[in-house]
């Protein structure tokens, strides 16, 4: 068995800002506040959160959709990694950004409230304080 997850947020930019943002180390790291590492290649491996999530870009549709697997260290050696996507859609505030976060292991957390407090609020007060 394993979990899902499906949210959605208003990001104060342009998907391309968001997209780039997102799969670029530095840019992760100071919208987010934590340590990230990161790529816009298919195949590579990205983590955020100083190593705590860790996974590989497994496809892309620059500025579009972002598709990794994901785990955190949380995570059991014999458990999958689970499956983010993510998807940007222009919106008249910037960026419709919808999460599908699946295949979790059903002994982890409920991750809704961390997207929420580690990713959607830092990245929408990041983002308020640049210009777009």
């Amino acid at each position: 068995m394993s979990n899902r997850i499906i949210l959605e947020s208003i990001i104060p930019a342009v998907p391309e800002k968001v997209y780039t943002a997102w799969l670029d180390g530095n840019e992760h790291a100071q919208m987010t506040g934590a340590p990230a590492n990161g790529s816009a290649i298919v195949g590579e491996d990205h983590s955020a959160w100083d190593g705590y999530i860790t996974g590989k870009n497994l496809e892309m549709e620059p500025f579009k959709l972002i598709v990794q697997s994901w785990r955190t260290s949380d995570f059991k050696d014999e458990n999958p990694d689970s499956i983010l996507e993510i998807k940007l859609e222009p919106h008249t505030d910037g960026c419709k950004l919808m999460l599908n976060h699946s295949e979790i292991p059903d002994d982890q957390p409920d991750y809704e409230s961390g997207w929420e407090d580690h990713y959607f609020k830092p990245m929408r007060d990041y983002f308020r304080g640049q210009k777009n």
